[in-house]
């Protein structure tokens, strides 16, 4: 059996237009220890517990700008009580309540339009076969 070369995900980087307002949200709304800063880049690191994510003003670093409309979706332990403190902080959620039949899960944006959403896995994970 091969070893992968690949062993983790370092970090997702998050596009930001406003970097400040973003910094905001994500160390404030989201309560998210913020780990990094770019010295006088517009950058900041902000932990998840398994991933990090590096908001950036994309343009400054010479990347362009475009949210992803394809959500980032952080794991929750409680998916009620999740969303309803997200809810008094401000947070506007795109989506009712999905349950798919094994998660709890619920998208939003961010200040540039990047969806994020909230997910609680509540059933085991199947065995592979």
């Amino acid at each position: 059996m091969a070893t992968s070369l690949v062993t983790g995900v370092d970090f997702v980087v998050v596009p930001a237009r406003d970097f400040d307002a973003s910094v905001e949200f994500y160390g404030t709304v989201l309560g998210l220890p913020c780990t990094s800063r770019y010295g006088q880049m517009p950058g900041a690191e902000f932990e998840t517990g398994t991933v990090t994510l590096a908001v950036m003003a994309t343009e400054a670093f010479g990347m362009g700008f475009g949210a992803n409309r394809n959500p980032i979706a952080l794991h929750v332990e409680d998916y009620h009580a999740a969303r309803a403190e997200l809810e008094s902080r401000g947070v506007t959620f795109t989506s009712d309540t999905i349950d798919s039949g094994v998660c709890l899960m619920a998208s939003f944006d961010d200040p540039a339009g990047n969806v994020l959403m909230i997910h609680h896995r509540y059933a085991p994970r199947a065995e592979a076969a």
